[in-house]
């Protein structure tokens, strides 16, 4: 019984980082209707900015605030350099901006190994969040559930952010009915940029918050990206919501299958996927 509740946590943990990584992609697919293949590539790098920091003497609060606000700004320079100019009506213009998006994933890739090399990093969590705490029976590791906490938080502020603020209500208009926010004479350009610097900003941040508990490698990114997409397709493309009841889903689903084999949880989440497409095509929390 207790390892079945520890199984239980180390899955909740897990989704919740899946959840705020499947947000700010479902957040960006939403806004341009696009998915961000870099968007995996953005959290490994926003880990090794991190690991950076707190190699060069920095706190670990510190790295984490860094890695979330110059991922956040180099998604804003990115969709204002680049992708503005790949936007358009046809499916053509979809298609280059697809590939764009592909391009961006490798460059970020080998521009990780480049800086960082080939290896993988990892950092020990901070000293306040070392040892284990008591949860009933069970003593659990302070940091597991300072990720859960605060993924949890980050997750509620980015609902209040999109459902209590003004931005928040453009940015909905301009996901549902774009045409109204041009007749409002706002820009949605730069919405635009601020969707992909806030879909940066959570991807990098759960980037960072993982460093002590998954590690980064270079190639990290892929994972997280198909996870993602696996998560927004069992949650319902451009669901928010659905993106982060999904997440915990899978993060528990893959925790537990790893009672039947230690290599079952990959599989384990196709599978979800396949029964989903299969039974529901629009995702648990889709509209028809």
């Amino acid at each position: 019984m207790n390892l079945f509740f520890i199984k239980l946590l180390n899955g909740v943990t897990t989704g919740a980082l899946y959840a705020m990584t499947a947000f700010g992609l479902t957040f960006i697919l939403g806004m341009l209707n696009i998915p961000n293949f870099a968007h995996g590539a953005l959290f490994a790098v926003g880990g090794y900015i991190a690991y950076s920091v707190i190699q060069t003497g920095g706190s670990y609060w510190l790295a984490l605030l860094i890695a979330a606000v110059s991922m956040a700004a180099l998604g804003a320079l990115l969709e204002r350099s680049m992708l503005k100019k790949l936007y358009g009506d046809g499916p053509d213009d979809e298609n280059f901006l697809l590939m764009a998006l592909f391009a961006l994933a490798i460059i970020l890739q080998e521009v990780i190994i480049m800086i960082w090399g080939g290896a993988g990093a990892s950092s020990l969590p901070p000293p306040a969040l070392a040892g284990a705490v008591k949860i009933g029976p069970l003593f659990y590791p302070k940091f597991r559930v300072f990720v859960f906490v605060v993924a949890a938080v980050v997750v509620f502020l980015s609902w209040f952010f999109i459902e209590r603020t003004r931005i928040g209500a453009l940015i909905r208009a301009a996901i549902e009915k774009p045409e109204t926010i041009v007749l409002l004479g706002i820009d949605i350009r730069i919405l635009f940029a601020a969707s992909f610097a806030f879909g940066a900003l959570l991807t990098a941040f759960a980037g960072a918050l993982s460093l002590p508990l998954r590690g980064v490698h270079p190639f990290v990114g892929m994972d997280i990206l198909v996870v993602s997409f696996v998560v927004v397709v069992v949650g319902g493309l451009g669901n928010l919501y659905g993106a982060i009841a999904a997440g915990l889903l899978i993060g528990v689903l893959q925790e537990f299958s790893t009672y039947i084999d230690s290599l079952a949880a990959w599989p384990a989440t196709y599978l979800i996927m396949m029964a989903v497409l299969f039974f529901r095509p629009q995702g648990l929390f889709g509209k028809r």
